[in-house]
């Protein structure tokens, strides 16, 4: 699994380099995104939408944890 730590960044930053570890990821791996910011939250969540992949949202002490995992 891939983390990416984007606590403090702002947008479009913590897009960016989610798409970017997304693009990079070897096949059948997952990227874990720290955020702590619900715009962060949203904002990775829209720009991935259209790129099949499965993601699953955890919500800890006001940040967020995305995992993503591309769809084969």
């Amino acid at each position: 699994m891939k983390n990416i730590d984007v606590r403090g960044l702002s947008c479009p930053e913590p897009v960016i380099r989610t798409r970017t570890a997304l693009k990079n990821l070897p096949q059948g791996e997952t990227v874990s995104v720290l955020v702590d910011t619900v715009t962060s939250r949203e904002n990775i969540l829209r720009a991935i939408s259209s790129l099949n992949c499965d993601v699953s949202v955890e919500e800890n002490a006001g940040e967020f944890k995305l995992i993503i995992t591309p769809k084969a």
